[in-house]
């Protein structure tokens, strides 16, 4: 499988060298480039990518406010001259950091994470999984989960019977969730369809806990709940 790519930076000669990188590795395919965000958002409607190499300083829209203006961004690596902005951009999920001049090695250790999140999501999960929780590891049943909830530097994840907090991503949670049963509803939630007990303006209630849902995200999540089970008159 080949990942589409897409490179946004307002310097030729980075995209330059992101290009030549990109056809320098076998499972790269180059699907575009340009050099703002207002061009990278008609791509990203009109064609399917997997890996976005987003600059973060360009003109009218920086790289972080269109990151934000996604409402289901493909896979994210950051490319900048800039190591201030490196918190606020793991905030938004994305994949890698890279810092300009970018090394071959370190553009190749990003596309390989990029390669691994993208199998991780198509192979199909089992009905179980586990994660490390108070230096044990923990098995829960995607059955018992009600939802995913983003803390900073770790993940909480809380079941019908209690919660666990542990070190991950939350773009690694996301991918590894199954899609069918669960949606992202906020930056910072990711739900159990199932579990949805009632659903009041940008608000869900599951397992007794109010949720919010983003109103960048709501017309999705509410097809996606609502799907073949809306019984109306």
């Amino acid at each position: 499988m080949n990942i589409r790519c897409l490179i946004v930076d307002d310097e030729p000669l980075a995209r330059k060298g992101l290009k030549e990188y990109i056809n320098d590795v076998d499972f790269l395919e180059l699907a575009g480039e340009c050099d703002n965000a207002l061009k990278a958002a008609t791509i990203l409607q009109s064609q399917h990518i997997d890996l976005l190499f987003l600059d973060i300083q360009m003109p009218r829209m920086t790289g972080l406010a269109f990151l934000r203006s996604l409402p289901q961004p493909p896979l994210v690596v950051l490319t900048t001259a800039y190591p201030e902005h490196a918190l606020e951009s793991f905030e938004l999920n994305v994949l890698d950091y890279l810092l300009k001049p970018i090394p071959f090695e370190r553009f190749l250790k990003a596309v390989l994470k990029a390669k691994a999140q993208l199998n991780l999501r198509q192979t199909p999960a089992a009905d179980w999984f586990f994660i490390k929780c108070d230096n044990k590891l923990e098995k829960i049943t995607f059955s018992d989960v009600l939802y995913a909830e983003a803390l900073q530097n770790y993940v909480a994840i809380h079941t019908t019977a209690r919660k666990f907090i542990t070190y991950l991503t939350f773009r690694g949670v996301e991918d590894y969730l199954p899609a069918d049963r669960f949606v992202k509803v906020h930056k910072s939630f990711i739900v159990a369809v199932g579990k949805i007990d009632s659903i009041e303006g940008n608000e869900l209630l599951i397992g007794g806990h109010h949720i919010p849902i983003s109103r960048n995200l709501k017309e999705e999540v509410m097809q996606k709940i609502l799907n073949n089970r809306y019984l109306k008159r």
